[in-house]
């Protein structure tokens, strides 16, 4: 599972939530596929199938029936032994006779029940939690209301395709444990809650509580499930339609909250979602007509302070959405619309900006689409068209196809006005949403022998409009290209690089009349790896990273070196880091997926002189008790304190752990 989100993961500068795509993608494996239920665009969401394997399979179901076993899958065409390998412990045959029982019944009795508590801790002071100071004016600093322990509780039980059901309760570091319906703070500062069934009669999803949906290609329903460009360059371009999900983040925001349900009608299928759901935010008062509205929101779902806790559910968001989808028999033909009305309590009114005059401004906004998805020998065609209330629309078009048994290949075009508003959308984009963007996207694999595997993606993108701190029209490109070499199953050796280009703003020159001057940043990144299972309990991982950025005539350098380490016996397992990194500056920052305990992901980036290291243990205290703790520190040798304002550490190292039990109640 690691391996496989590491290769599936951009790794890019944006502010991608991570941490979201990671928990959707882990729930989708949690709940193996029917392999004689799933239909192209459920085997498709796996990311485990080409199109010319997807397709084989539903025609052999076609043609000689449902698998009795999962051996079968040897019989399938075009299905090799490292795909059936890769796909067992995703799928199942289904439940001979789970539903005979009672509802209340099964739930009682099944073994999915858990408790998790989570802890986290920077253990070197933070300026927010010293005492607070008063200026020369009179005026007393902030300071953080809580302590610096960040606490996590989650309860969930659930069966695959049959019930699931739990809830999530999460306090950061420097937030205050109180009772305080007026903050919403009911102890933790965050609460969120699901009940989903599947599969009642001919109602394929019931949800109540917090959720989220996916439908096309994300441009009205994206799910937070958007995994952009990494490693693995032809399935990612592709979203499916994976329908109504239960949100089970600690994410403060893009979840629906309310009711939705999905009801089958035999080829056709509809959903209605219902939601009112409260939004951190400021609230300003316009000077001319004393009306309040909404000034920004805030995404962090932080509460540290007074300003930071001033935002908390300050406004609410209601919505109304559909989605009507057919699907042909033989499963090689889908098309469906999607529509989703937004509202909020009181008018948005940004702070007007040169480059933000397009974005969505008012109190509601409307947005419908209509999507396809085709399989036509090899080929998997796929698009969404959308359009907003202000007029602007978005396009998706795409196909990913098999061209032999040794070459994938994908390619998608997409263009966004400037005007699209569509605020749950995660269409294949280079910015963080599909908004004033136009490009084309080709990704191919090459599998020359068992042995060697070529990746590479080559996109060409341009932004019509301005936009953040790029206030021209700008374009650029990025490509990517690696190669794998895997001689035996426990060794791996891979060498990748990615260059990007794209404009930002230079600083003022100082000219009056020249107050902005975009240019092009060139970056470059290598990264050279050695994976060996030396043994089956012995695993080592050595990389090397570097990365070069050019802006004007000045070029800076990264470099990074690791060791990973990882042991383990029956009950008990130890994995441990030990890296040195030189990065001149921010802008040559690398990035280095780490091993964190379980259901937390961890894709931290490291510039400066320093060193990192961390260990993880993981030990089965009882057959239901498993507890994890994580300890890791990351020490600079060229720099005195860490981080800027509230969060500075006037000390040049920082030290972090984790402790994490988990008990199945069964």
């Amino acid at each position: 599972m690691e391996t496989f989100i590491e290769r599936l993961f951009p790794i890019q500068e944006e502010d991608i939530d991570y941490e979201a795509i990671y928990e959707v993608l882990f729930q989708l494996y949690l709940n193996p596929i029917d392999i004689n239920r799933a239909d192209a665009e459920v085997l498709q969401a796996t990311y485990l199938l080409n199109p010319t394997q997807v397709s084989e399979l539903i025609a052999y179901r076609r043609r000689f029936g449902p698998l009795l076993s999962l051996y079968e899958l040897q019989a399938v065409p075009d299905f090799d032994l490292p795909t059936i390998e890769r796909l067992l412990p995703f799928v199942s045959l289904g439940d001979s006779g789970l539903k005979s029982k009672p509802f209340w019944q099964r739930v009682k009795e099944e073994e999915q029940a858990y408790f998790l508590l989570r802890h986290q801790r920077t253990w070197e002071k933070r300026r927010g939690f010293s005492p607070a100071d008063t200026s020369s004016t009179g005026t007393v600093s902030s300071r953080y209301l809580g302590d610096p322990n960040t606490v996590y509780l989650r309860f969930r039980i659930q069966h695959a395709r049959d019930f699931s059901m739990g809830i999530t309760l999460d306090k950061d570091a420097g937030e205050q444990f109180a009772w305080d319906g007026k903050t919403a703070r009911y102890g933790f500062n965050f609460l969120s809650f699901h009940f989903t069934r599947y599969y009642v009669g001919r109602w394929k999803t019931l949800t109540a509580g917090d959720y989220q949906a996916s439908f096309g290609q994300g441009l009205v329903f994206g799910a937070g499930y958007t995994l952009g460009k990494g490693a693995e360059t032809v399935p990612t371009v592709r979203r499916s339609s994976i329908g109504i999900l239960p949100y089970t983040a600690a994410m403060e925001f893009g979840f629906f909250r309310g009711i939705a349900a999905t009801r089958q009608f035999k080829n056709w299928q509809a959903s209605l979602l219902a939601s009112h759901a409260p939004r951190d935010g400021r609230a300003a008062v316009a000077s001319e007509d004393e009306r309040e509205s909404i000034s920004s929101f805030n995404q962090s779902g932080l509460h540290r302070t007074p300003s930071e806790l001033a935002t908390k559910n300050q406004i609410r968001e209601s919505s109304l959405g559909a989605n009507l989808q057919y699907a042909h028999p033989s499963g090689r033909f889908q098309t469906g619309i999607n529509s989703l009305y937004t509202h909020f309590d009181r008018p948005w009114i940004r702070s007007p900006e040169v480059y933000n005059q397009f974005e969505f401004a008012g109190q509601s906004n409307l947005v419908s689409s209509l999507y396809f998805n085709y399989n036509w020998k090899n080929f998997l065609l796929f698009g969404e068209s959308a359009l907003a209330k202000s007029g602007g629309s978005g396009t998706v078009l795409g196909f990913v196809s098999s061209l032999g048994k040794q070459v994938d290949f994908s390619l998608l075009w997409r263009k966004y006005d400037r005007d699209f508003h569509s605020f749950y959308a995660s269409g294949f984009a280079e910015n963080t949403r599909p908004i004033n963007e136009q490009g084309v996207y080709m990704g191919v694999q090459v599998v020359p022998d068992k042995r060697w595997k070529i990746n590479a993606y080559y996109d060409f993108f341009k932004f019509p409009w301005l936009g953040y701190r790029v206030y021209a029209p700008s374009a650029g490109y990025e490509w990517l290209a690696r190669l794998s070499y895997q001689p035996r199953r426990t060794l791996v050796a891979f060498v990748q690089v990615r260059q990007e280009e794209k404009d930002r703003n230079l600083s003022d020159s100082g000219e009056p009349a020249l107050p902005y001057l975009v240019h092009p940043v060139k970056k470059l990144n290598g990264l050279l790896s050695l994976e060996n299972q030396l043994s089956r309990n012995l695993f080592i991982r050595s990389r090397i990273l570097i990365s070069r950025v050019e802006i004007l005539e000045r070029t800076s350098h990264g470099f990074m070196m690791l060791q990973d380490v990882q042991y383990g016996q029956e009950k008990w397992r130890l994995t441990g880091r030990v890296a040195l990194f030189d990065a001149e500056d921010y802008d040559n920052r690398l990035y280095a997926f780490e091993n964190n305990v379980l259901w937390t992901f961890s894709l931290p980036a490291f510039y400066g002189q320093g060193m990192r290291y961390y260990l993880l243990g993981q030990y089965q205290i009882t057959p239901k008790l498993t507890a994890y703790l994580r300890f890791a520190r990351t020490a600079y040798t060229d720099r005195e304190s860490i981080s800027s304002g509230l969060q500075t550490i006037e000390l040049p190292h920082q030290t972090d752990t984790a402790l994490m039990l988990r008990y199945f109640l069964r």
